[in-house]
């Protein structure tokens, strides 16, 4: 079964337990799912993380604006999208797969650390943010 299809009978079953703001929650999901699929084909994984990243930036957004109640719903709408993603690697297995890729590619410093992203983004598909793994390259390419 398809993410897609799984979402789908997820709306199905949020929609016969009345839970509106799952409801709700997962149809824009599904829209844009569907609306990827059919403009450039994107990785529904791919999909999920920019979702994923715009809930938790509209909720910063809101807080910073005094809106707690709004960004507690967008931060329950990013959690329910990431309950649909792979499992986040741990802190010691992403310093490891990246101590690994600054081995292979040689880098040494800071100014090869696009080596080293290169490396380590396609094994960490989904199950790592850019901005954690960024963090964790410039650790140890930074003394």
């Amino acid at each position: 079964m398809s993410l897609l299809n799984q979402i789908q009978d997820d709306v199905k079953d949020a929609m016969k337990a009345g839970e509106k703001q799952r409801v709700h929650a997962l149809r824009l999901i599904v829209n844009e799912l569907q609306k990827a699929a059919k403009e450039n084909g994107a990785d529904e994984l791919e999909v999920l993380q920019r979702e994923r990243k715009r809930r938790f930036e509209a909720a910063e957004a809101y807080r910073d604006g005094g809106r707690a109640d709004q960004a507690e719903a967008e931060e329950r709408e990013a959690e329910l999208i990431g309950s649909y993603m792979p499992e986040q690697v741990s802190d010691e297995e992403l310093a490891a797969i990246v101590g690994d890729a600054v081995a292979e590619s040689g880098a040494i410093s800071a100014a090869e650390m696009g080596k080293v992203m290169a490396l380590v983004m396609p094994q960490l598909k989904g199950r790592a943010d850019g901005k954690r793994v960024s963090n964790a390259v410039k650790e140890l390419l930074v003394p």
